[in-house]
C-alpha cells in the first residue's frame, strides 16, 4: 500500500496541514464536557521505545512531535481540550479552536519554530497563571493542533475500531478544517523525519486504541551525536562525586555557549570524575537559575577551563539547547575544543 496523504515534506520538521475555516472557542474547564460516548479524562494510548523503524504491511508511519499532548472534546460549538494527565488545557491557548461537530481526537498542541520544527520552549511559557501574558503569548507565538488518531464520532467510540478506520475517518474529518499529521506507509519515505525532526511514531494499522497502555505504537527517537566542550559541573548528591557535565559549543565568533549538560554517569565514573575534573577548576563556582524543582544544592556548578572535548549522543534539543537523553560516548583528546562548533546543533 503507498502514500496516505498529506505527503512528506521535505523540509526539516514535519509539515502540517490546519486551517482554521468553521473552528469555534474552546471551553476552560474539563468538566464542561457535552454530551459524547466518552468523556474526560481520557489516557492517551502510549508508544514503545525502538531504536530502528519496525518493517512490515501492518505498520505505518507519521513525524514525532515536541510538543504537548491532547485529547479534545468536541460537541457542536462547544470543546474542552484535556492534557496527557487529565487537565484542562484549554485557558493557556485561546487562540485554539476547532470545526464544529461530534468527535474526540488525539493529537498534540505545537508552536512551529522557524526552521520547521517546533519550539517546545514556546510551548512551555504558555503554562503561566496571568490571563495577559498568556493572550500577548497566543499573538506572538500562536499554537496550532495537530490530531493523529480519532477517539469517537457522534455517538458511537471508535475505540475497538483498527487504526486504518480511524486514520480514514479522521482524514474525512480533517476536510472541514481539522489540522491532520502527515502518514505514510513506506518506511523509506519516513526516513527524513529521522534525520530532521523529532523522530518517527510507527502504528500497527490493525490495532484499537488501548487508554493508557503501550500497545500497538512504537516511537523511534532521533539521535544525534555531537562534540561538546566541558566547561563545568554540577556535584553529585553523595560527597565526592559529579552529578553531570555542563557542555558547551563555539559560535563562528569564537564565543562559547552553554547547550545542556549531560547526565547518566555511572557510580564508578561518578567518583573517578572528581580527580580527572579537579585539575581543570577555575575557582569559579555558582548556583542557577531558581527551580521550583530542584533545591539549591542542585542548581550548584563548578566552572572548568575549556580544555576538554566529550562526544556525547542526545535525542532531544529545543531552542538550540539539550532536553534529555544525553549520553556520553566517549573523550576527545584528539579533538580541539574551539572545533566545537555551535552548528552542530542545527545537523
Amino acid at each position: 500500500m503507498g502514500l496516505i496523504v498529506p505527503a512528506p515534506d521535505p523540509r526539516p520538521g514535519p509539515r502540517i496541514v490546519h486551517s482554521r475555516d468553521s473552528r469555534r472557542p474552546t471551553s476552560h474547564s474539563i468538566a464542561a464536557v457535552p454530551n459524547l460516548p466518552l468523556k474526560p479524562p481520557i489516557e492517551p494510548q502510549l508508544a514503545r521505545s525502538r531504536a530502528g523503524l519496525p518493517i512490515g504491511e501492518q505498520w505505518s508511519y507519521e513525524p514525532k512531535y515536541d510538543g504537548f499532548r491532547a485529547i479534545v472534546f468536541v460537541d457542536g460549538d462547544d470543546s474542552v481540550i484535556q492534557s496527557r494527565s487529565g487537565k484542562p488545557l484549554a485557558r493557556y491557548f485561546p487562540e485554539l479552536t476547532f470545526p464544529e461537530g461530534r468527535y474526540v481526537v488525539d493529537g498534540e498542541i505545537v508552536i512551529d519554530d522557524p526552521e520547521g520544527g517546533q519550539d517546545f520552549d514556546a510551548l512551555q511559557q504558555r503554562i503561566h497563571p496571568a490571563k495577559s501574558r498568556i493572550d500577548m503569548l497566543a499573538l506572538e507565538t500562536p499554537s496550532h493542533y495537530v490530531a493523529f488518531d480519532l477517539l469517537a464520532l457522534e455517538d458511537e467510540s471508535w475505540l475497538e475500531k483498527p487504526f486504518s478506520e480511524r486514520r480514514a475517518q479522521l482524514e474525512a474529518l480533517a476536510q472541514t478544517g481539522l489540522g491532520l499529521t502527515p502518514l505514510t506507509r513506506l518506511a523509506d519515505q519516513a526516513e527524513p523525519w529521522l534525520r530532521s525532526g523529532e523522530g518517527v511514531v510507527a502504528k500497527d494499522v490493525r490495532a484499537p486504541y488501548r487508554p493508557g497502555e503501550r500497545t500497538g505504537m512504537m516511537k523511534i527517537k532521533r539521535v544525534r551525536t555531537i562534540d561538546a566542550v566541558v566547561v563545568g559541573y554540577r556535584p553529585g548528591k553523595e560527597p565526592g562525586t559529579v552529578g553531570s557535565l555542563i557542555l558547551g559549543l563555539y559560535d563562528d565568533a569564537g564565543k562559547l555557549h552553554g547547550v545542556g549538560h549531560s547526565s547518566g554517569l555511572k557510580a564508578a565514573e561518578k567518583r573517578a570524575l572528581v580527580s580527572k575534573l579537579s585539575a581543570y577548576e577555575t575557582g569559579e563556582r555558582g548556583h542557577g537559575d531558581p527551580s521550583r524543582w530542584k533545591s539549591e544544592k542542585d542548581l550548584e556548578w563548578i566552572a572548568l577551563r575549556p580544555e576538554l572535548v566529550v562526544e556525547v549522543t542526545f535525542d532531544h534539543a529545543s531552542g538550540g539547547r539539550i532536553r534529555h537523553g544525553t549520553k556520553i560516548l566517549r573523550w576527545r583528546e584528539d579533538k580541539p575544543p574551539l572545533e566545537c562548533k555551535l552548528e552542530q546543533m542545527a545537523m
